[in-house]
């Protein structure tokens, strides 16, 4: 039964990554650089990170694949650009204002499947790991913070910086981890398309780390 409704769900995301698709092709791509300067053009390309992941998307079918290893590019990476390009507004700029992800502008919606899907998850896969959570942030570029057992600053997308941070438990208090986001995030992308972003973060440092995914996360896996 589990199984079916993640294969529903994937299927659901792949099209609405197709639908999406189809009006990147419609878009004007100059004015789509000036809104995201990180966006840069290799030859028939436009390239962008998505959690240090190089991802070349077509000029002309608007396809994407990864530019510097040969693994599949998820449906929910895919969805992330997309959607990124779609949504972001031509007034969005980094505020310096970090936030809980439920004081982002219209997430509430989506506050449930946050906690559920990727902070609980993340407290109790790194509980006893810190030293592998700060190998695997530090192997992504991320940017150390000083608060925290572990804290860390990565660039989802370089418009859409996070911070995860962690304090391991002990006798007395379980293990806790938070994300923060800039308060500009909703104005690059949809509120919805935040967890997945995060679940896309978790994913990657869990892998480098070592440390397998908790079962409730968010089911991006």
């Amino acid at each position: 039964m589990i199984e079916e409704i993640q294969m529903e769900e994937t299927n659901n995301y792949e099209k609405w990554c197709e639908q999406r698709r189809e009006k990147f092709l419609k878009m004007d791509q100059e004015e789509l650089k000036r809104r995201l300067p990180e966006l840069k053009e290799e030859e028939n390309r436009l390239t962008i990170c998505h959690f240090g992941r190089k991802l070349g998307v077509h000029k002309e079918d608007g396809r994407i694949l990864a530019m510097d290893d040969q693994d599949p590019v998820t449906c929910y990476e895919r969805l992330n650009v997309y959607t990124l390009f779609g949504y972001v507004s031509s007034l969005a700029h980094y505020k310096d204002n970090w936030v809980r992800f439920d004081q982002l502008k219209n997430t509430s919606p989506f506050s449930k499947a946050f906690q559920e899907g990727v902070v609980e998850p993340f407290s109790r896969m790194f509980s006893g790991h810190v030293k592998e959570l700060s190998y695997a942030c530090e192997k992504l570029g991320g940017k150390k913070l000083t608060w925290s057992d572990a804290g860390y600053e990565l660039k989802a997308f370089e418009c859409i910086p996070v911070r995860f941070l962690f304090w391991d438990g002990d006798d007395e208090f379980p293990a806790q981890g938070n994300l923060l986001f800039d308060a500009s995030a909703t104005d690059f992308i949809h509120g919805e398309s935040v967890v997945t972003i995060a679940a896309i973060g978790l994913d990657r440092i869990a892998k480098l780390a070592g440390v397998p995914m908790d079962r409730s996360a968010f089911p991006i896996f």
